[in-house]
């Protein structure tokens, strides 16, 4: 079954972007049509969506991003998010009754690490300045755009974490929320944009903006500095992989959770998923199991690896995924997920570009929550993440909370390769969905040979605390059969559905040139080329 979104696979020779919003999808292509690669375009689109989306993206939050350099055949991964605050304290926390990170506030703010991310992909990657992919991002916060429907929602939900601060009102245009089709400006947010755009990174980390971010979290008692700030680097990492079915799975490492997908993935591979049949109640089993263990894991190990012992190696092996797959029983749920034994003694926008010379950005960019911490900065637009409420309280889990270090990071984007040829470039918003969202788009591609648009239309489940949600449309008797296996089932529909939602994929013919892509139908994206 797939959610009726009446697209078709979009193709192209000379380029192609895929993302949430059909603005910045075109940003990103106009950028390719005036000779940026897939870097440029997709920072143009980014750019673009902390405008027209600024619930779930911007400058104020985090980016992470896999670079396939075509002519040397090459994977790349950068990590640009934020780390805690050198002030940074458990203690402190506490000390207040708290037991927990809260999810909003100052204490759940993180350096932002979206803008030196932009600056060192460009430094290394792209072909543009600043100054041009940023420009119709500014332009648009400036003369404005109409409100889409989706993103119309989700705004409409925010009024009261916006009136938290009186800043918040800068998000909130016309004096309330936008609805579908209302015109709006951010003015101060183009302010911002342009002044990154005149001075790159310094002018985010440094100076002006760099103070008064920090005055005001640390007015409301919260521990950023402009130290923080001024510090602040983003880093190249080795990234991760595994192979599925002869697909080389590719994923940025820890603090991102990426690991749980190839987790999930390697254990899936044990199976015949294929025998099964798209969709059955055997293959939702064993996926949602599959699943299940690799977030068990994942929480329980990943962590900055500059900081903590991550186990990297153990986690992507076969081995270990030969021991987790043997508790996987085909006939009943398992009652209790443990993770598992490798060492003695962890919202959003999602862009794919792939350009005419077959280099590929996966790339995506958050603020975690809608609207982040809740914290927008006077006189600047900038919504503060949210990212830091992912750390631990327990001084003994690898994921606490710690002065300079990175906390686990949910937002993942991914490539396939086969060969020395890129496959797909692809990604999926949405927290804890998008591991989940890698799983069951790979398996759609490589085990039922669906193209980009029906993988992601295909109906998906998410699996939640000890409980898996279906998509409304699905054949009830499917939800019958896993209720019987053990399963507390849940279904999900309507506008509900933008949290189970949120794909986007490029694949290339590396014979043709070929480009074809999807969009999510659930969200209010679109894939472009030309």
């Amino acid at each position: 079954m797939y959610f009726d979104s009446r697209r078709s696979t979009i193709l192209a020779t000379n380029g192609m972007v895929a993302t949430s919003q059909p603005l910045a999808a075109v940003t990103g292509l106009r950028i390719l049509m005036e000779g940026g690669n897939a870097v440029d375009a997709a920072i143009a689109a980014a750019a673009a969506l902390n405008v027209v989306e600024p619930m779930s993206t911007g400058v104020g939050g985090d980016m992470f991003a896999l670079v396939w350099d075509n002519k040397k055949k090459t994977m790349s991964a950068l990590n640009g998010s934020g780390r805690a605050p050198a002030a940074a304290n458990i203690d402190e926390l506490t000390n207040k009754g708290l037991s927990a990170m809260p999810d909003t506030g100052v204490y759940s703010v993180a350096i932002p690490g979206t803008v030196d991310g932009w600056q060192t992909l460009l430094d290394d990657c792209g072909s543009m300045p600043m100054s041009k992919v940023l420009t119709p991002a500014i332009n648009y916060a400036e003369n404005g755009f109409p409100v889409s429907d989706i993103i119309s929602f989700q705004w409409q939900q925010q009024l009261g974490k916006l009136s938290a601060f009186p800043s918040g009102t800068e998000m909130l245009p016309n004096g309330g929320t936008p609805r579908h089709g209302d015109f709006v400006t951010l003015p101060t947010l183009a302010e911002t944009l342009r002044a990154i755009a005149e001075g790159g990174r310094d002018a985010f980390y440094k100076g002006t903006i760099a103070e008064k971010t920090s005055a005001f979290v640390q007015e409301h008692g919260g521990w950023l500095s402009v130290d923080d700030m001024a510090s602040h680097t983003s880093d190249w990492d080795e990234p991760i992989s595994t192979t599925y079915r002869g697909v080389t799975c590719w994923e940025c490492p820890p603090n991102g959770q990426g690991i749980a997908a190839l987790g999930a993935l390697n254990i899936a591979e044990g199976f015949d998923i294929k025998g099964m049949g798209a969709q059955s109640p055997d293959a939702y089993h064993h996926l949602i199991e599959a699943m299940r263990l690799g977030f068990a894991d994942a929480f329980q190990y990943v962590a900055d690896p500059r900081k903590a012992q991550v186990p990297i190696k153990e986690l992507t092996s076969k081995e270990f995924a030969n021991g987790r797959r043997a508790l996987i029983d085909s006939r009943r749920a398992m009652t209790s997920v443990p993770y598992g034994q490798v060492m003695k003694g962890s919202d959003t926008v999602y862009i794919s570009v792939v350009d005419g010379e077959g280099n590929a950005c996966s790339f995506i960019n958050s603020v975690f929550s809608n609207f982040g911490s809740g914290m927008v900065v006077p006189g600047t637009g900038i919504v503060l993440h949210n990212r830091a409420s992912l750390f631990s309280l327990d001084p003994n889990h690898a994921n606490h909370l710690a002065p300079g270090k990175r906390p686990y990071n949910t937002i993942i984007p991914g490539m396939t390769t086969i060969g020395d040829e890129l496959h797909s470039s692809y990604g999926m918003m949405g927290a804890f969905m998008q591991p989940q969202g890698h799983l069951q788009l790979v398996s759609n591609i490589v085990d039922h040979g669906m193209d980009p648009q029906k993988a992601i239309n295909a109906l998906r489940f998410m699996v939640g605390n000890n409980n898996v949600i279906l998509e409304e449309g699905l054949d009830p008797s499917v939800a019958q059969d896993l209720k019987s296996r053990g399963h507390n089932v849940g279904q999900i529909n309507g506008y509900d559905r933008v949290s189970i939602g949120g794909a986007q994929m490029i694949q290339r013919d590396p014979e043709t040139g070929v480009l074809r892509g999807g969009s999510e139908p659930r969200k209010d994206g679109c894939a472009v080329g030309y």
